[in-house]
């Protein structure tokens, strides 16, 4: 037989077979993409259309000429902004301005963690540092702060701001005051400090992720396969918490905590940097600056939060043996470090374990359960669409259209859900670009935003499985995604999660509640091979292990809070870890491990420095509102928060997030 026809002879059983390989054949979609590996496509005629398809981003190259065009635009604009004169155009040109260093920053940040070709990574990085320096040297630059100054000083011109073009002028200016625009001669030196941060921000959220390296010979080789390899030399990326074995666990925990002295000291630099710029522009601490525009208002408030819910759950959780059906077993920090206490105990009770769940939750039965869930409550769906040659950074990313019944196409969320070697082993939101009404081109700009989990590839017998907790973080990241396209703001400066930092984690933490509810799971938990539902007294027993835990994991949260705030007061004069220690042993209770740097993983120092106490508070007023609103029938579309989140420009303090969440009942 010639080549030729073997090849067409193999073709036409491809296509005989292909049909037949699936257990289950009724997957939607949206469900058919997340449970097969994407079909490569071998089109070397098909043009590049550049990552998220822009096109200077087809080459590493392409970072510097995305970053040159936004600064020129940005010239552009700050010149409008000065010289035009005060009104709503003032607002809008400032909002434009932040658009563009936005939509280039937002993208390369992502990327400089992300993206697996190093020279990508390289690229995305400069430009992050770049960006950051123009953005700073923006935020005092007293021409462009004198022409916002001079609309909020004017109450005739105020009068005719409507409430959210207001709210976003006041946000602008406070960004120029905590930036210390008001220094004078000390205003070089604020912007050095500013300057300074964006390197040691950078080099410490790189160092967070990076794994530690351990000599193959030092780890029992039947344990190898769980970690990546290079050379001799085993790389250990995370913790593992989720693993039955208890000698996996403990070598994870050691090894990936292992104190790293250069990010030691990078991590005590810039605590201290951000201390003397605090003081430079007028703040007791970093944390009195960070908190000032939040609804804590100060340090003094966040710390009588964290104390006031230690209070409270101290009885909970030193009886938490006499409320547990079942004996609670011994625990220690590789237990429960970064993953909560729960965890422990649905792998350490032998019976329904996380891996009888897995098999009621594939992830694309998940996705088909998250896309049935948001069509209810919020008109919305979730379509799969093939990528263009270059628009994503890997082939595993699947991309997702989110298409409202009246409104139409609302946004893009790519999902890069998948292992890799090199990516962060954290579940994340990033934001690439920001919804925003565009005056000039009369239309609306829509929002895309990437979701980063880190899950198991699907197999050829099986598709990719989660535990409960996957399932539950999994649903947490869509929240955020979906605040992101319903927030449908005016200003991209507050779109979606871009609201007060405290209030930012509740439609995502409000979506875990959705998780564990047996009437959201009995429409999609099935057995990827049977079809059986997942039996009501498994999530009974999922549920009753939440509430036995919840203290526990409370408590951990409160511990890393209460870090975070002490981290940025005045300086200790004391190690990072001698801090840690210390309140570790005050505020969780667990010893802590010799030669363990665990502050060291804790990126949100970055992103959330002085506002961790946020998960908490956000925690209490989702409770809130699930109560008010979902918890008769979390199907039932009138009890929606959608009104809540495309006004998210309101909820920048307490007043206006409360008011809103309780009318929504009402």
């Amino acid at each position: 037989m010639s080549a030729c026809k073997r090849l067409v002879c193999l073709v036409k059983q491809r296509r005989l077979w292909a049909p037949t390989r699936r257990n289950v054949s009724t997957w939607s979609p949206v469900g058919t993409a997340f449970n097969a590996r994407p079909h490569k496509r071998q089109d070397f005629f098909e043009k590049s259309v550049g990552l998220f398809g822009v096109p200077e981003l087809s080459s590493p190259e392409g970072f510097q000429a995305a970053a040159k065009t936004a600064l020129r635009n940005t010239e552009r604009l700050v010149g409008r902004a000065c010289s035009s004169p005060a009104g709503v155009g003032t607002v809008e040109c400032f909002d434009q301005l932040s658009d563009e260093l936005c939509k280039v920053a937002d993208l390369a940040d992502f990327i400089k963690v992300a993206h697996p070709d190093p020279e990508y990574r390289e690229a995305a990085e400069k430009t992050c540092i770049e960006i950051g320096t123009v953005v700073e040297k923006l935020n005092t630059n007293v021409e462009l702060c004198q022409s916002l100054k001079k609309l909020l000083d004017d109450p005739k011109i105020v009068a005719q701001l409507d409430p959210d073009t207001r709210r976003v002028a006041e946000l602008f200016m406070f960004d120029f005051e905590i930036s210390g625009i008001h220094l004078d001669e000390k205003l070089v030196k604020a912007v050095g400090l500013h300057v300074k941060l964006l390197d040691l921000n950078n080099a410490f959220l790189i160092g967070s992720h990076t794994p530690n390296r351990i000599a193959k010979a030092a780890i029992p080789q039947h344990l190898h396969m769980h970690f990546g390899s290079e050379g001799s030399f085993i790389q250990v990326g995370g913790l593992h918490a989720d693993s039955p074995d208890d000698l996996l666990r403990e070598i994870a925990y050691r090894v990936y905590l292992y104190p790293n002295a250069d990010l030691l000291d990078c991590l005590e630099e810039l605590l201290r940097c951000r201390y003397k710029l605090a003081k430079l522009v007028g703040y007791k601490s970093y944390g009195h600056r960070a908190l000032k525009g939040t609804m804590a208002k100060s340090p003094e408030t966040v710390m009588s939060f964290l104390q006031l819910l230690t209070d409270k759950l101290s009885d909970r959780y030193h009886n938490l043996q006499l409320s547990a059906e079942l004996p609670i077993p011994p625990v220690k920090p590789s237990d429960v470090f970064l993953n909560g206490f729960r965890g422990v105990l649905t792998r350490k009770w032998a019976i329904k374990g996380p891996s009888l769940y897995s098999p009621y939750l594939s992830l694309g039965g998940c996705m088909e359960g998250l896309n049935s869930l948001f069509s209810q409550l919020y008109g919305v769906s979730l379509m799969s669409e093939h990528p263009s040659a270059g628009e994503v950074w890997s082939e595993d990313v699947r991309k997702l259209a989110v298409v409202h019944e009246t409104e139409g196409l609302l946004g893009h969320i790519y999902c890069d859900f998948f292992q890799r070697s090199d990516k962060p082993h954290q579940d994340c939101h990033f934001t690439i670009r920001g919804g925003r009404w565009c005056q000039d081109a009369g239309r609306y700009q829509l929002p895309v935003v990437v979701l980063m989990l880190s899950l198991p590839h699907p197999t050829k017998s099986a598709p990719t499985l989660l535990t409960p907790g996957m399932m539950e973080n999994l649903f947490h990241e869509m929240g955020h995604a979906m605040h992101s396209m319903l927030g449908r703001t005016r200003y991209q400066h507050v779109t979606g999660t871009r609201c007060a930092t405290d209030f930012a984690e509740v439609p995502s933490i409000l979506m875990e509640y959705f998780a564990t509810d047996y009437r959201v799971l009995s429409q999609f938990a099935r057995h990827y091979q049977t079809g059986q539902p997942l039996p009501e007294s498994m999530v009974a027993r999922l549920s009753e292990s939440k509430k036995v835990c919840g203290a526990a994991d409370t408590q951990l949260q409160i511990f890393y809070a209460v870090l975070d705030q002490i981290y940025h007061s005045k300086p200790q004069n004391r190690s990072t870890t001698e801090i840690l220690k210390d309140m570790q042993q005050k505020f969780y209770g667990l010893p802590y491990t010799p030669n363990t740097a665990w502050q060291l993983r804790f990126s949100h120092l970055i992103g959330y420095g002085a506002k961790y106490y946020s998960y908490l508070m956000s925690r209490a007023v989702a409770s809130m509102v699930w109560k008010q609103c979902f918890i008769q029938d979390p199907l039932n579309r009138s009890e929606t928060i959608l009104n809540t989140l495309r006004h998210s420009t309101k909820l920048q303090t307490k007043e206006h997030c409360l008011s809103r969440l309780t009318k929504t009942r009402n």
